[in-house]
């Protein structure tokens, strides 16, 4: 037996996707834009107590299969990171990525 009292008995709400896309979208914005801001006002000042300790050590990581040996790794998952937060360009020299992370981490140090 159907119960025909409710008055939802009939009636199924539509399914919408553009509200969920749009919500999907909107959560994704939002999480890029908290990624570039703890990015720049949170992790590039670190870089800024040793930035040429830095330096040295993606100049190792870029020329070395294990640049840390058997030593301690966070120094170089360290400067891993600047190298996740400004990524070589496709045609750039290391030289001049090189240049271009020293005058990155010289700008935000300002």
């Amino acid at each position: 037996m159907v119960n025909t009292d409710s008055p939802q008995a009939g009636r199924k709400t539509p399914f919408r996707p553009l509200r969920l896309i749009l919500v999907i979208l909107l959560i994704l914005l939002l999480i890029s834009i908290a990624a570039q801001w703890y990015g720049e006002y949170v992790t590039m000042p670190r870089y800024c107590q040793y930035p040429d300790g830095v330096i040295g050590r993606v100049k190792r990581i870029l020329n070395e299969k294990q640049p840390a040996g058997d030593g301690d790794r966070k120094p170089y998952i360290i400067a891993a990171r600047l190298m996740f937060l400004a990524p070589r360009q496709n045609d750039e020299s290391q030289d001049g990525y090189i240049e271009r992370l020293q005058q990155h981490i010289d700008k935000q140090c300002r």
